[in-house]
């Protein structure tokens, strides 16, 4: 999930509609207030924040979700139409992970999502991934699907590792052929719908998270 604060109505909805298009889920709000009370029940895997809000600014936002231990792990986007350095450094020195000012192209800012993700989801001492029932450990080697034990090859392996990491973003499949096959393998991009096929029934009813997205490839979770 990813929290949008913007008070402009325009970028919010548009932003919002983009995201919830590309892969994520996002929820938008125009102020502070809002913002801690969705952190309390259920905290996002990033935040893009505005600068200029009423009551409570940016600013003063990042540095209190960085000050707490609850949410200091968050990732968070400042998005804002000031463009200075001074603006820029301040909100980087108080902890953001990235700074886009407006105007912006909204398939720009979704690059940046992904990017700053791919930075804070993929920690290098983390083996263990879990969603909706699937498990999977890296170290062990072991995959479960609503606790069973489920015997994986190699490839099968690799190809639910990639999206488990990658959660909520697409992964074509000239992407996965890369990255799983290598960039020799002389197999066609069928052979990803084929393990991609094995896999859903080896998880059984958990088969159905993983999601295709026609004509381009395939996540777990996000909506698409």
């Amino acid at each position: 999930m990813i929290y949008f604060v913007e008070d402009d109505s325009s970028i919010l909805e548009l932003v919002v509609y983009t995201l919830n298009n590309t892969g994520f889920e996002a929820c938008g709000m125009d102020n502070a207030k809002i913002l801690y009370e969705k952190i309390s029940k259920k905290k996002p895997e990033l935040i893009l924040l505005d600068i200029m809000l009423p009551e409570e600014n940016g600013l003063e936002i990042l540095n209190r979700i960085k000050s707490s231990p609850e949410t200091s792990h968050i990732p968070v986007i400042m998005v804002t139409a000031k463009g200075t350095e001074f603006d820029k450094i301040k909100g980087l020195d108080s902890g953001a992970d990235d700074y886009i000012t407006k105007p912006f192209g909204v398939m720009e800012l979704v690059s940046r999502v992904k990017a700053v993700l791919r930075r804070t989801l993929k920690a290098p001492d983390s083996n263990e991934y879990e969603y909706e029932g699937i498990y999977i450990n890296t170290k062990t080697h072991i995959v479960t699907s609503d606790n069973t034990s489920i015997i994986l090859t190699l490839k099968e392996f690799e190809l639910l590792h990639e999206l488990m990491v990658n959660k909520g973003i697409v992964l074509t499949r000239d992407n996965l052929l890369e990255k799983i096959w290598g960039y020799d393998y002389p197999g066609e991009t069928r052979t990803v719908d084929v393990h991609i096929r094995t896999l859903r029934q080896k998880l059984g009813k958990n088969g159905k998270s993983i999601k295709t997205v026609r004509g381009v490839g395939y996540m777990i979770g996000g909506n698409i």
